[in-house]
């Protein structure tokens, strides 16, 4: 048994450094103000994926729904050791809730067909909601297991994964039958850095879209097809599908397809509270606890 795992992975904007020019008026954030990045927990779960092929063999498969710079991001996951890069964009995709999102994905997922098992990141950090993983699994109908810390066995024999999950106040052992989804949270596996001659092959790879924008205008549709074949042939093609290629209804896709609204979105600025001093002194530490006792806080 050869092993395939699907890494989905999100390019998403750096939410660690938001200050008031990235905000626009009406409260929401203005993502061509800030970098975009590779969604962190994703990056651990490739990790994890590359990790079962360093022991076991196979290939890995690394899967995105975003926009068409989403190939940067594919590029490093090359380097770091994929052998395939998907990329599904499509305007029509845009404004995509979980819901839409998760059935793209499931979508693309039948296209790509065998696979034993599915990693994610448990979320991203521009969304928080922790849904497009176990959303996932559940249209493909397979087994999921969320809040993934470790991978500790993985039987193709027997066909099962054994895996470590956090759960409140401790953690958990689960095994389950493959194929498999499977979320990782942060901190699970710090991720390899890129191999510098991966880096020197797939610097070069390229999506429809990036190889459409060296063809002018005076290039005929068969002068395009011939540097898609080339690319394909050298392996340095990152696939673009779009809505056709992954068979889906477009009602399903992107606003269409999204129940979820958001209302209102409102730019909070925390202020500090008003504070008291604490000598480092036994007396101060006393009056310490014998104002916290008092204000019922413990004791």
């Amino acid at each position: 048994m050869s092993l395939h795992t699907i890494v989905l992975v999100k390019q998403v904007p750096d939410t660690s450094n938001i200050s008031g020019d990235v905000m626009r008026p009406d409260g929401t954030v203005n993502r061509a103000r800030l970098p975009a990045i590779f969604n962190p927990e994703d990056q651990e779960a490739l990790e994890l994926a590359l990790r079962l092929k360093d022991k076991h063999g196979g290939k890995v498969t690394a899967l995105t729904m975003g926009p068409p710079n989403a190939a940067n991001m594919l590029r490093e996951c090359l380097y770091m050791g994929a052998d395939r890069a998907i990329l599904v964009s499509d305007r029509r995709f845009a404004a995509a809730d979980t819901l839409a999102t998760s059935y793209a994905l499931h979508k693309a997922v039948h296209r790509i067909g065998d696979y034993d098992l599915i990693f994610g990141g448990r979320q991203a950090i521009d969304g928080d909601t922790a849904q497009v993983g176990p959303q996932t699994a559940e249209k493909l109908g397979i087994t999921q297991i969320t809040y993934t810390l470790e991978v500790q066995e993985l039987d193709l024999k027997k066909k099962t994964v054994r895996a470590k999950r956090a759960i409140k106040n401790g953690y958990e052992i689960l095994e389950a039958p493959l194929p498999v989804l499977l979320t990782v949270t942060k901190d699970a596996a710090e991720p390899r850095p890129f191999d510098v001659r991966r880096l020197c092959t797939y610097k070069r790879a390229q999506s429809r879209f990036e190889i459409e924008a060296t063809v002018d205008d005076s290039h005929d549709l068969v002068w395009m097809d011939e540097l898609m074949e080339k690319a394909k042939a050298d392996d340095l093609l990152i696939e673009t599908w779009n809505i056709e290629d992954i068979d889906a209804d477009v009602e399903m896709c992107g606003l269409a397809g999204s129940p979820t609204k958001v209302h209102k979105v409102e730019n909070v600025v925390l202020s500090g509270a008003e504070f008291k001093a604490v000598p480092a002194t036994p007396d101060g530490m006393n009056d310490m606890i014998t104002e916290l006792m008092q204000d019922h806080i413990f004791g």
